[in-house]
């Protein structure tokens, strides 16, 4: 079933639409807004586990799908470290804030560059992109929620996940130019990249995130 109305689209849709209930969450003056908004980004974190999952499960996949699911996963991280960095403004925040943003940027468009060459590069299926969400991800709860709780300093350990992730990040990002490495230098005929072909990223979780 390759639908666009099926239930990991929709998940994914839900994702971009929560963005400015988070900014708006985030912003408002009373005590219980950064609460609800750490809360949206954990539905919107879920929701990017959720949908793949339901879409490797029921083989719901789209050519829609896979362009909504990596552009409402970033966005979401993006808005949420600008709030972030906007609310505390040091150069140790913003730092991994914007290496966490410059490198999607960066894959991003040396994805849009490889395809309009016909070319995928080839990353192996890796623990190193699961963690780095992981860790992102739970980096930026904690950092959204600030306060401590029951004495445990929930904004620091909120930093150390966000360089762990900017470690994982700039891993990542290694192991996928080494990838298109060849391809970069105008090689075309090494077993790493090949005109489309099984060997090419898949749309999703195959891929080094």
């Amino acid at each position: 079933m390759n639908s666009l109305y099926n239930l990991p689209n929709l998940l994914t849709f839900s994702r971009i639409v929560l963005i400015p209930f988070f900014v708006l969450c985030f912003y408002l003056p009373v005590e219980w807004g950064t609460k609800a908004a750490t809360v949206i980004f954990m539905l919107a974190a879920f929701t990017d586990w959720l949908d793949g999952f339901l879409a490797r499960r029921w083989q719901q996949t789209s050519a829609l799908g896979a362009f909504l699911d990596p552009v409402a996963d970033k966005l979401m991280v993006a808005a949420a470290l600008v709030l972030i960095v906007q609310t505390d403004p040091e150069y140790w925040l913003a730092l991994p804030a914007l290496v966490i943003i410059g490198r999607e940027i960066a894959i991003s468009a040396l994805r849009e560059w490889m395809a309009e060459l016909g070319a995928r590069a080839h990353v192996a299926v890796s623990g190193i992109g699961k963690v780095k969400t992981a860790a992102q991800m739970g980096a930026i709860t904690l950092l959204i929620y600030g306060d401590d709780v029951v004495g445990i300093p929930v904004y620091l350990i909120g930093i150390v996940l966000l360089y762990i992730a900017v470690i994982l990040t700039l891993w990542s990002m290694l192991i996928y130019l080494r990838a298109a490495w060849p391809q970069l230098k105008g090689q075309t005929d090494l077993p790493a990249l090949q005109k489309g072909g099984e060997t090419g990223l898949t749309h999703s979780s195959e891929s080094i995130e």
